[in-house]
């Protein structure tokens, strides 16, 4: 689950990137230790290489390229930043990737979350309170199934700061909160991310080639998501945003558009 917090500081020493978890995130460090193991092994080049873990902090290398939030998304970035991450999810070889436990976060987790912020949810205004209403009678009814899941190695992070362009393909970066997941479930997380949107629209959900279940399912899952980033954009300080000012307010539009209220 992306949220606001700081999780944790990064120190370079000559080609090499230490991660060091500042917060106390029970086993960050751990899973991006996994993560970045299972894809040196499976999907090479994709990630910086593992280098060492002393159970705090993970050493990696460094990987060349600009986090792709900030430089103006055109075709062949969206292109790249799905192949890239459609590579992720299928890297893992199923026999090795049911071993994995599941990201933390699921979807049944966010359900859960949203529910309980649901019902404290004070509006701020019409929008915001139509869309929790709203929200709130879709998930009444929503059940996750297992209808159309294509299992996959989830990145945990949408973030389009965690893309990085080197010119000519895209590489991936953060992987505290990866696991076992679903590609739709990825990929949704992935498209309703606010830094895929806030400064212009990035649409990446149709450069994955879903099947027809998977299509189904992203849709759902998007859902879910916007939900989730109403409430963590709820939390964002006048006095010090992270993102420009009216962002809460667009994402109870895009809260009301997902679920076609």
């Amino acid at each position: 689950m992306a949220d606001h917090r700081h999780t944790h500081e990064l120190v370079q020493e000559g080609d090499l990137i230490t991660k060091r978890y500042v917060d106390g995130k029970p086993g960050a460090g751990e899973r991006e230790w996994r993560a970045l193991t299972l894809l040196a092994e499976h999907a090479p080049g994709l990630a910086p290489e593992p280098v060492a873990f002393d159970g705090r902090s993970v050493t990696m290398t460094r990987i060349d390229g600009l986090p792709m939030r900030g430089i103006e998304v055109r075709a062949e970035h969206v292109a790249a930043m799905a192949e890239a991450r459609a590579r992720l999810h299928a890297a893992i070889p199923y026999g090795v990737l049911r071993d994995v436990p599941v990201r933390p976060w699921s979807n049944t987790a966010v359900a859960d979350w949203i529910r309980r912020r649901a019902a404290a949810w004070q509006p701020r205004g019409p929008l915001d309170g139509k869309a929790v209403d709203e929200g709130s009678r879709w998930l009444e009814s929503w059940s996750p199934g297992e209808s159309g899941v294509t299992p996959a190695f989830g990145a945990g992070d949408g973030n389009l700061a965690n893309f990085l362009w080197d010119g000519s393909r895209v590489r991936l970066v953060d992987f505290e909160d990866s696991g076992r997941s679903d590609v739709a479930y990825e990929v949704a997380e992935v498209a309703e991310h606010v830094s895929m949107w806030v400064d212009g629209e990035v649409e990446i959900a149709s450069a994955f080639g879903l099947s027809p279940q998977e299509e189904r399912r992203t849709r759902e899952h998007r859902r879910l998501h916007a939900l989730m980033w109403l409430f963590l954009l709820s939390r964002d300080s006048p006095d010090s945003p992270r993102n420009p000012p009216g962002t809460f307010e667009r994402q109870a539009e895009r809260v009301l558009a997902r679920l076609g209220a």
